[in-house]
Order: structure tokens, then C-alpha cells, then sequence
């Protein structure tokens, strides 16, 4: 068997807090060890930071590929783009579709999360609001039918994670029960629903609120809508896209204080061009245009056409959550990390630094940029590389 690697000297995030100067022992499993023979290899990373990977629940896709229409390759290239910028775990989000083609594509996801490259799926559409369908065909939108939203779970088998719905239109509450019942995340999203309908789907079994703010009614001070009814639960996780676009710096921040740490979640939300750069684009039947790294919906007038998911890339996310809005690092981490690996069932292998679980982490230098990536204890970005 291969000797075990410590990486010493860093500043270690572990869920009891910081560890300066700390190890991290590497086992010959990929698994992080309690301890290490005295001749094992060290690898020196003074002035770093060591936190969990990432992990992101609601991604498109990145590197020029789709997860909605692209091949295993394709898949497989976006994949790898989001991990050499510190996502080692990754759900695959779909975008609107015709039913058959959803389960169609459910079948191909599936067989990548049975493989362990993805942590399964999530669908976002078809069942979602017309008043609040941001990048999405609305001539594909469809009622929340409890026996569609059962045929895209079967056609899972097993690796749907997370359902996005607006539980205010027939069949929304019964199809969060549904979920609840399978044990899949049932999301409130792309809704027009009202702080009372919002409740009404909490209190059925929804647990999550797909990129809080966006896609959602604002808050009125008469009708607060469902911003106010998500971030006051404690039932429910919020999502949050921290690329400076999708959010003003003070609304992540009133989202952060009355949520938590313990109740955000940064997402990418990412599409083709994470990772890839300007240019067109296609979002499921939609085209985009992407400038100057925002991607916009193309319009037949010309003009400024709907956000259309996002180029971020969770490192991004957290360099500007402690940079920019000034959030501890350990704060960040569970956001980023250990969070979102609760939801999805995964933390007992991923989300933190703890004997027993996968070695998955991130190395950041002192400007909180990447400069090494782990998974499963074997480097996709080195930091010794360079």
C-alpha cells in the first residue's frame, strides 16, 4: 500500500474552528487518517489555509459543457472544471425540459452518480412559475403533477437530491409531500407564491429556497412574500449566489444575519461558460449570451435580457465572502461545505476535515485563491506544481 501524506504548517478549518499550523494525514484509502508513519511524505504548506472541498447543489454545468444536453464527456468536462476550482462534490442541476427528455437525461446523470463523479440531481423545472420563469422556456412549464414529479424520481433511481418547485400552483404541496416522503429535497423556487403559501409548503415538507431573492416576489412591507417566510424558518436552508451580481453585498448580508451560518448555502448556479469565458450560448432550449462573465437570456428586441444562471465557481464565491462581505472563514466554510453536504445526505464522507471521511480539500494561499485542490486523496491541482 502507498504511505500515507501529511500536509503540514497550514491553517486548518476544522468544524470545532482554526488550527494554526496544523496536519492533515492522507491514508492510503484517500481517507483522512488520525495519524501517519514517522517517514511518511509531508508536504510543506505554510502560509496556506486547508478547508473541506466544496460542495455545490445546484450547478448547470461549466468548461463550455452542459449538464442539461451534453454527452458522459461533456458532463465529465464540467465536472472537472468546477473541481480544479475546489467543488469536489457537485450536484447536477437540469434546466426546464419536455418530461420524457428530463427522465431521458435523469437516466444519464444517474449512471454518473452511481460511478461517485456526480452526488446526484437536481431539477429546476418544469414545474415552476410562468410570472417568475427567469431562464427557463415557459411554452415547457407545467403544474406540479404529484405522478410527473414521481416519473422524474424513478427515472433517477435513486439520485434525485433536490426538486425546485412553486408550491403555490395546483399539485405544489402535495408534490413537496412527495418528496418529503422519498427522502428527495423539495426546493421553493421560481415562485410567485405569498408569505402565507410559502409557510403552507414549508410546514408540507420544503426545506430549501432556490437562490433566495432571485426568481421570488421582492418584500413588501403589506405582502412580505416568500423571502421573509424562507429566511425566518429554521426548517429551511437558504441558497445564496455570491458572484456580485445576482445580490447586492447587503442582501447577502441581511440573508447571512437572520439565516446564520448554519442556514445558507452558496451555490454556483453555474452554466456552460463557468470556467470557460464570453461568448453564445445555449441554456436548454434558450439561447444566452454571456458578457463580461454575466450571462444574460438573448432577446428578440435587443435588449437586456433575463439573468441566465451564472459564470461563478465556488472559489470565487468564497473569496469574495471573506474579502469583500467580510465573513469569517468558518462561516464561509459551513456555507460552502459542510452545509450543503448535510442536505444532500453526505456528510458522513464529505463537508469537513474529520478522521474517516474522504480527503477532499481545498488549499488557498493568503489572498484566499486556489493554489491546490484534493480529491479522494489524490491532487487535481497540485499545490506543489507550480
Amino acid at each position: 500500500m502507498a504511505a500515507r501524506k501529511v500536509l503540514t504548517g497550514a491553517r486548518v478549518v476544522l468544524p470545532t474552528g482554526t488550527v494554526t499550523g496544523g496536519r492533515v494525514i492522507v491514508d492510503e484509502r484517500g481517507r483522512i487518517a488520525g495519524s501517519a508513519e514517522p517517514d511518511a511524505p509531508a508536504v510543506d504548506l505554510s502560509g496556506h489555509w486547508v478547508v473541506p472541498g466544496f460542495v455545490d447543489i445546484h450547478n448547470h454545468g461549466g468548461g463550455g459543457a452542459s449538464f442539461m444536453s451534453g454527452t458522459v464527456n461533456d458532463v465529465l468536462k464540467g465536472v472537472r472544471t468546477h473541481r480544479e476550482h475546489g467543488t469536489t462534490t457537485l450536484v447536477a442541476s437540469t434546466v426546464t425540459g419536455d418530461l420524457d427528455f428530463l427522465a431521458q437525461r435523469a437516466g444519464l446523470l444517474s449512471e454518473l452518480a452511481e460511478q461517485g463523479e456526480i452526488a446526484g440531481i437536481h431539477f429546476e423545472g418544469p414545474f415552476i412559475s410562468p410570472c417568475r420563469k427567469g431562464a427557463h422556456d415557459e411554452e415547457l412549464l407545467r403544474d406540479p403533477d404529484p405522478a410527473d414529479v414521481r416519473k422524474l424520481i424513478d427515472a433517477a433511481r435513486g439520485q434525485a437530491r433536490m426538486v425546485t418547485l412553486a408550491t403555490e400552483l395546483p399539485g405544489g404541496v402535495d408534490s413537496v409531500r412527495l418528496l418529503a416522503e422519498h427522502g428527495v429535497i423539495a426546493a421553493v423556487g421560481h415562485t410567485d407564491a405569498t408569505y402565507e403559501q410559502t409557510k403552507e409548503a414549508i410546514d408540507a415538507g420544503a426545506t430549501v429556497a432556490t437562490h433566495l431573492f432571485n426568481a421570488m416576489p421582492a418584500i413588501g412591507h403589506r405582502m412580505p412574500g416568500p423571502v421573509i417566510a424562507l429566511l425566518e424558518d429554521e426548517r429551511v436552508t437558504v441558497e445564496l449566489i455570491n458572484d456580485g451580481t445576482h445580490l447586492h453585498p447587503a442582501a447577502l448580508e441581511m440573508a447571512f444575519h437572520h439565516a446564520g451560518a448554519g442556514r445558507t448555502a452558496f451555490i454556483t448556479d453555474a452554466m456552460d461558460a463557468a470556467g470557460f469565458g464570453d461568448g453564445a450560448y445555449m441554456l436548454g432550449t434558450l439561447a444566452v449570451e454571456v458578457r463580461d462573465s454575466v450571462a444574460r437570456l438573448v432577446t428578440q428586441d435587443g435588449s437586456e435580457g433575463s439573468i441566465a444562471g451564472s459564470t461563478l465557481t465556488l472559489d470565487r464565491a468564497f473569496k469574495r465572502a471573506v474579502t469583500v462581505d467580510k465573513l469569517p472563514v468558518e462561516d464561509v466554510v459551513r456555507a460552502i461545505s459542510a452545509n450543503p453536504a448535510k442536505l444532500i445526505g453526505a456528510y458522513d464522507e464529505v463537508g469537513s476535515l474529520e478522521p474517516g471521511k474522504y480527503a477532499d480539500l481545498v488549499v488557498l494561499d493568503e489572498a484566499f485563491s486556489v493554489v491546490g485542490v484534493m480529491r479522494r486523496g489524490t491532487w487535481v491541482v497540485d499545490p506543489q506544481a507550480g
